[in-house]
């Protein structure tokens, strides 16, 4: 009696892993022989700005500029058939923006003469880095300024009470010189209690914050002072949860942004064209690790100020947040190391991104824990 085999298992169905590659936080795209892009996952759909829909029906071509570092790694890959990694590539796209990236490119199995690209940002781990060197630019600075407040306020208000006493008898030339005096005085103590507000070491009372409310507030101040005659741009994110964070704060931290943008445009080519962009958005998968132990942050909420003006000069751009750096012709240098302690308070990152007509600074935040809400 014959006994029949059983049948061997079957492979499972291959299926497209289509919800894997979405859940990567980096920008994964394929691209095929005659260099149409046939497939973009989610974080492609950030990085380029559009949709998936709308980039499979696109050219690698009509994303980036002739001869594009990109465009010559897909080369490599289709002409070789080995995989290529090139790192700190400065990749510029065609709607202006420009992003530094580690670029893995790789032949893609069952396509001929397809190529799978995944693009890592270098610019988040940079964040990472000088997110710890803005802390110890503000350690530095808060010792500095509790020093200074003490011991130059006071000898302050001696000289420009000897310069009063002064001018009471005074000539009308010698009254000039009195109110000389007295006006650097002024200016001097007005740069000291800018400094003082880095001495404030109290802990911050943080709660859930609706970041499109603190938005409205600079947005309606800025246009009624400073920024009267830009134009502005919102683009938010209207299913943001709150910020844990405090909210008086938030509002000098986006104040100083906004001002220093519209100050920029001011100095820029054209002033009369200037304008400021505000932006919200969800970005999970940003941590930040606690030194000193194995707890991450999550920052999953980010806020962008942009605008089209002049630019930071490439040799500020890695002290910018320093205290005394500044572009302004008449600046102090204080804003931006204010604005970087703020935020790092708040467990925060900052970073700026600038090339003429488009400067952007960039704040990830930490959400308030689920369930709460803002008041």
């Amino acid at each position: 009696m014959s006994t029949l085999a059983e049948d061997p298992p079957k492979a499972p169905a291959f299926i497209a892993p289509q919800a894997m590659l979405d859940a990567l936080s980096h920008p994964v795209i394929a691209v095929d022989d005659a260099g149409r892009i046939i497939f973009a996952n989610q974080s492609a759909e950030q990085f380029f700005g559009m949709s998936a829909v709308s980039l499979t029906r696109q050219l690698l071509s009509a994303l980036v500029p002739f001869a594009s570092p990109l465009t010559a790694l897909v080369g490599t890959v289709k002409r070789t058939g080995a995989p290529v990694n090139e790192y700190d590539v400065e990749l510029a796209l065609v709607r202006g923006q420009t992003r530094q990236v580690d670029v893995q490119g790789a032949p893609l199995a069952g396509q001929a003469g397809a190529t799978m690209v995944m693009l890592l940002e270098r610019t988040m781990a940079q964040k990472m880095d000088r997110q710890m060197t803005h802390r110890g630019a503000a350690r530095s600075i808060t010792a500095m300024a509790a020093v200074l407040a003490h011991e130059i306020k006071n000898p302050l208000a001696g000289i420009r009470g000897a310069a009063q006493l002064i001018e009471q008898n005074a000539n009308a030339g010698d009254k000039a010189l009195t109110r000389l005096i007295c006006d650097e005085t002024d200016r001097i103590r007005k740069l000291v209690d800018h400094m003082e507000s880095f001495g404030d070491t109290r802990p911050l009372a943080r709660k859930p914050v609706n970041i499109h409310e603190v938005l409205d507030h600079v947005h309606s101040v800025a246009r009624a002072s400073f920024a009267a005659r830009i134009r502005f741009s919102e683009i938010y994110d209207p299913s943001l949860p709150p910020v844990l964070g405090d909210k008086d704060q938030l509002i000098q931290v986006f104040l100083n942004l906004v001002r220093n943008a519209a100050d920029a445009i001011a100095d820029g080519p054209a002033p009369t064209e200037g304008e400021i962009i505000l932006q919200t958005g969800y970005r999970p998968g940003v941590r930040l690790s606690i030194p000193g132990t194995d707890a991450r942050v999550g920052l999953p909420l980010e806020v962008i100020v942009r605008d089209n003006g002049a630019g930071v000069p490439p040799e500020l751009m890695s002290c910018l947040f320093d205290p005394f750096v500044t572009t302004k012709r008449t600046g102090a240098g204080l804003g931006l190391a204010l604005v970087a302690r703020i935020v790092n308070a708040h467990g925060g990152v900052i970073e700026c991104e600038s090339q003429p007509r488009r400067t952007l600074f960039r704040v990830l935040l930490p959400m308030s824990p689920p369930g709460e809400v803002a008041p």
